[in-house]
């Protein structure tokens, strides 16, 4: 490891020092190896900030300009697109998806609504058929399974992570009711005209840029495994085995397996609206601040469809059915729980494996992104980010 100090740049308004002190202190107590960090505050950007190395060996220092594959803090990317068709007139949470894409409506799932799919309620979280990783990175083709899967409880009874599914499901819906697939949909409606970069499915040209993953645990000042990251790893390994409901959401009952899958250049082309973003905390915070109040001019949500998409659709403190433990669902974003913190009641966004996060506290107008290289053993409420988070959040109410 190189003896150098850590390499911090860009912007952190006077006020936000400690959300710094914050990213600075997490390489020092973790195995934090690169990352991203950004914060605005009342529609404004305060904190935007690259530290670390893209590279084990420390040699080649993280930078603004680098992407990283976030998992399932697409999710939120995916809700927002969707949210936007509804604000556009073109969906209704309340109708049923066949309304939209007739072929869903096999094996009894013709009174599921949107809102029911996009709240992990649709018992869809993996498929029938046995597809092979090609058929599953295309999105049209895995779409299909999807049509044709027989749901895993009655739909509308329970709720359930819908790790993968619920992106292509997601995206099937953007593509029959707008025409564009779900990327497009989001580079040219979101992305573009805010300035940022949200990438479902990455062109080869920009491959270079990302920081590829690491499987780095988190680590003490003195090398060992912290006991929170090995308690979280040991849960982990526990509750989602390959044969329970949350380890076949994981991994589409096994299909969806590989070193190293995310870093693969044909994962990264492809469009995996759960987990397959590439994008940066800038970006993320950016979307989300933009969903409450204008950002470069730009606002994506009426406030009438900001209030549908952000309410809660789960009932409080429900077990979910892959996940074990309670978790809460909007309209496609997840909630505050004591699964997914964020800034306290009222926050939205979502997780993703291995740390990042990006979410929304209204109540503060506090939009917050995280993206990093090195996974820790969790699939939300990393130590490292609520650190940074907790801190952010001291600076808002101070401000």
């Amino acid at each position: 490891m190189s003896g150098r100090s850590v390499p911090v740049s860009g912007v952190c308004e006077p006020g936000w020092e400690s959300v710094r002190a914050a990213i600075e202190a997490n390489f020092a107590a973790t195995g934090e190896l690169g990352c991203s960090v950004a914060v605005f505050h009342r529609g404004r950007p305060v904190v935007d900030l690259v530290a670390g190395w893209t590279d084990q060996e420390r040699t080649a220092d993280y930078t603004a300009d680098n992407l990283q594959v976030v998992f399932s803090t697409t999710k939120g990317i995916a809700a927002t697109a969707l949210a936007m068709c509804v604000d556009r007139g073109l969906v209704d949470y309340a109708n049923p998806v066949s309304h939209y894409w007739p072929e869903f409506a096999a094996h009894g799932k013709d009174n599921i609504t949107v809102a029911q799919l996009v709240s992990h309620r649709a018992g869809l979280y993996t498929i029938d058929e046995k597809l092979t990783l090609d058929e599953i990175l295309d999105d049209v083709r895995i779409a299909r399974a999807l049509a044709d899967t027989k749901p895993r409880w009655e739909p509308g009874t329970a709720h359930g992570y819908h790790a993968l599914t619920y992106g292509w499901l997601v995206g099937e819906i953007v593509r029959r009711v707008d025409g564009r697939d779900i990327g497009r949909f989001v580079n040219e409606e979101i992305a573009g005209p805010l300035g940022v970069e949200l990438h479902i499915g990455l062109p080869d040209r920009l491959h270079h840029r990302v920081a590829l993953l690491t499987q780095e645990k988190a680590k003490s000042a003195g090398g060992e495994e912290t006991p929170e990251a090995k308690a979280a790893r040991e849960l982990i390994e526990r509750m989602l085995g390959p044969d329970t409901p949350g380890g076949q959401a994981l991994s589409l009952s096994g299909m969806w397996t590989g070193e190293g899958l995310f870093n693969r250049p044909e994962v990264l082309r492809a469009q995996i609206p759960a987990a397959g973003g590439a994008t940066n905390a800038r970006s993320l915070a950016t979307m989300y601040a933009a969903l409450q109040q204008p950002v470069n001019g730009v606002k994506l949500l009426s406030d009438e469809t900001f209030a549908a998409a952000t309410a809660v659709q789960t009932p409080t403190n429900e077990p979910d059915k892959c996940l074990i433990v309670p978790t809460s669902f909007a309209m496609g974003y997840m909630t505050h729980s004591m699964f997914t913190q964020y800034a306290g009641p009222g926050s939205f966004g979502h997780p993703g494996f291995g740390g990042s996060v990006a979410f929304l506290h209204p109540e503060r107008e506090l939009a917050f992104g995280y993206a990093m290289n090195a996974l820790a053993a969790n699939l939300a409420g990393d130590t490292r980010a609520q650190a940074i988070i907790d801190s952010a959040v001291r600076c808002a109410d101070a401000a």
